[in-house]
This record gives structure tokens, sequence and C-alpha cells, in this order.
């Protein structure tokens, strides 16, 4: 479980295919604070430690299954990826309930500088059977983007907008967003609950 509060956005060292997987090496700061078997967020997809080799870097593993649903599988070597360790129950939740499984992706279709703040406006392909299903954002609702934490504005049938600050545009990979960038998309996982409970109405 995570919130959306990216710790820090790293680097991609090496991609390795095996058959349909993909492993992936990064470098972190915080390699001496990793385990192997831990889950860390990457652009908001919940994957597992399974190397550390001692050098500042550490390796995780993106399925089939994965590669198809997120942007994971489009990465390429020095490509800033943004992670965030799973959440601590005694602490404040900053941001929102994040899972780690990514629901779509969306295209970026637009950025706008506002001297001071950042618009950007993504596009997602949702069919209307998963839309009832809560798979949709909501004004002033809560949805991951690449793992972050943001609030929906301009909310539509297929796209929303997002506002960012300086502080997370400089500290995500939201500085290499650009018009046709792909993103990982997470619903609220609540709203899913809530479309879901209707169901037995």
């Amino acid at each position: 479980m995570f919130s959306g509060i990216v710790e820090e956005a790293i680097k991609v060292i090496e991609l390795r295919p095996e058959e349909t997987n993909l492993h992936i090496r990064l470098s972190c700061p915080f390699c001496d604070e990793l385990k192997i078997d831990q889950s860390i967020s990457h652009n908001g997809v919940c994957l597992t430690v399974v190397s550390l080799p001692g050098d500042g870097t550490y390796t995780v593993t993106a399925i089939k299954e994965t590669l198809e649903r997120s942007n994971l599988g489009d990465l390429k070597v020095g490509d800033l990826v943004n992670i965030e360790r799973s959440m601590k129950m005694d602490g404040r939740l900053d941001g929102h309930i994040v899972q780690g499984h990514v629901d779509t992706t969306a295209v970026c279709t637009g950025v706008e500088n506002l001297d001071g703040s950042w618009k950007f406006n993504f596009k997602y392909n949702i069919p209307p059977e998963m839309a009832k299903k809560g798979y949709m954002t909501v004004e002033k609702g809560s949805v991951a983007v690449n793992g972050v934490s943001l609030t929906v504005c301009d909310s539509e049938k297929d796209s929303f907008a997002v506002n960012i600050i300086p502080y997370t545009y400089e500290h995500t990979n939201f500085c290499k967003i650009n018009p046709g960038s792909i993103v990982n998309l997470e619903f609220d996982i609540i709203g899913k609950y809530l479309a879901r409970l209707n169901d037995f109405k």
C-alpha cells in the first residue's frame, strides 16, 4: 500500500528481457535501506526487489501482464522512474490510498505553463462497462499518475487534467512528460468499491 507521495525519481541503469519478463535495474540513493522481497512503487506499479548487488543499484522484475497494462515496457536506459516505498501505518497519509495496481495508461495531450505551476492534460480509453465499475475520474477526486497522488480537475468521460506545483515537477518524472508521453493511471480504490457496492442494490 502506498500514498502517492514520490520519494525519488531514479534512473534506469539496465533493461534485461527474459522470455516475457523484463528485469529492470535502477540506481537508488537509499539502496542500503532496501531488502530483498521489499515492495516498491515504480511509476505507480508495485514491484518486488529481487536483487541487491551492493553497488547502489537494485533490480525488480515486471511480468507480461504488468508490461501490457503499464508504461514500464516503454522504458529506456537513462529514463527517470518515480519510486515510493510502502507506507508505514504509524504515519500521516499525505496523499491518498494507492495500491500500486495500475488500471490503464493515458497519453498526455497537452502541457500548459501557468507561470508558477503546470497544467497537464491526459486522455485515456476505458470501455463503458469498466467506467461503471469506478474506473474513472471525478472533479476534485484523487488519481495516481505515474504513482503520484494528484487532484483531478476538468474531469470528462475519457480525459482529465492535473495541476503540478514546482516541487512535484522538479522531484518526479513530470519534468520529462510532454504531449504524446504515456503515463500509468490508478483510479481511486474507494470509488471502485462504491461503484461495486452499487451493483448489489
